[in-house]
C-alpha cells in the first residue's frame, strides 16, 4: 500500500479561470496554470491607438474646396499644412499625368506601347471582346476609360482579344494583363474574381495598388474609399428612419384601432 505522501489526491475545480481565493491556492501550488494575461488592456490600446490615426488623418483624400469648408472647424494652422500638401501632390500628379486616356492599340504596336513602355512604368492591358455581348466586357471598358482619366500618370491600352492573340477565347474576355519591366506580372481572366459585372472603381484602386502601380495612401484611392464609407453610413442613418417611421406609423394604426373598440 502506498504511502499517505506519495498517494494523489483529486483536488476539486469548478473553473480553473475563475477569480477565486481557492484558485489563487491551487495556482500556488501548481496544481493548476497561471491565469493568461487578459487582453482587455490591449484591446483598449490598439481601439485608443486607431481613434488617435483616425483624428490626425481625418483630412487625408479631402479636396481643397472640402478644406476651405472646414475652416470655422479645425485650426488654420492645421489646415494650411493639409493644403500645401495636398496642392504639392495635386502639382506632382499634374507632372506625371501625359497619359489621361485608354490607348486603342493594334497587334503591331504591341510590343512598343505595352512591353517596352512598360520599362518606364506599369502598362494595364485590356483584351476586350469583339461581341457586343459580352457585358463583362462592356462593363470592363467604361472602367478603363474613368480610370485612365483619374489615372494619367498610367498607361491604359485595349485591344481586341483575338487580335491581339489568335484565337483567344471570347469566353475569357475580358481579359486585364500587367506588365512591368517588359513581363505580365498579373493576369485577371474575366471578372469573376474582382466582383463580375459589380466591379466598380474600388476594385480598380485595389489592382493598382496590389502591383505597385500607386500607394494605398495615393489621395484619389483614400477620398474614393472615404466617399463610400460615407455614402454607406447614411445609406444605414437613411434605413435606420425608415424604420423609424414604419414602427411609428405601426404604432399610430394600433391607436387608430382602439378608437374603434
Amino acid at each position: 500500500m502506498a504511502a499517505p505522501a506519495d498517494q494523489r489526491i483529486a483536488v476539486p475545480i469548478d473553473d480553473p479561470n475563475a477569480d477565486t481565493e481557492w484558485n489563487d491556492i491551487l495556482r500556488k501550488h501548481g496544481v493548476i496554470p497561471e491565469k493568461p494575461p487578459s487582453p482587455t488592456p490591449m484591446i483598449e490600446e490598439a481601439i485608443l491607438e486607431g481613434r488617435r490615426l483616425a483624428h490626425e488623418n481625418r483630412l487625408e483624400g479631402k479636396e481643397l474646396d472640402e478644406l476651405d469648408a472646414l475652416e470655422d472647424e479645425e485650426d488654420e494652422a492645421f489646415l494650411e499644412q493639409y493644403r500645401q500638401k495636398r496642392m504639392q501632390e495635386m502639382n506632382k500628379l499634374a507632372k506625371k499625368s501625359i497619359h489621361g486616356a485608354v490607348y486603342p492599340i493594334s497587334k503591331p504596336e504591341y510590343s512598343r506601347e505595352v512591353t517596352e513602355a512598360s520599362n518606364h512604368g506599369p502598362v494595364f492591358v485590356n483584351l476586350m471582346s469583339s461581341m457586343g455581348t459580352n457585358v463583362e466586357s462592356r462593363v470592363l471598358s467604361e472602367l478603363w476609360r474613368q480610370a485612365a482619366k483619374e489615372y494619367g500618370d498610367i498607361k491604359f491600352c485595349e485591344i481586341i482579344a483575338d487580335k491581339a492573340i489568335e484565337n483567344y477565347p471570347d469566353r475569357n474576355c475580358p481579359t486585364i494583363l500587367v506588365y512591368k519591366n517588359g513581363d505580365i506580372v498579373k493576369q485577371i481572366v474575366t471578372l469573376i474574381t474582382v466582383g463580375g459585372v459589380r466591379v466598380n472603381m474600388m476594385n480598380i484602386d485595389d489592382l493598382l495598388v496590389e502591383v505597385g502601380a500607386i500607394s494605398e495612401k495615393d489621395m484619389r484611392v483614400v477620398k474614393r474609399k472615404r466617399d463610400a464609407e460615407d455614402a454607406k453610413e447614411e445609406q444605414l442613418m437613411g434605413k435606420g428612419i425608415k424604420s423609424g417611421n414604419l414602427r411609428h406609423a405601426t404604432i399610430d394604426d394600433d391607436d387608430d384601432d382602439d378608437d374603434w373598440d
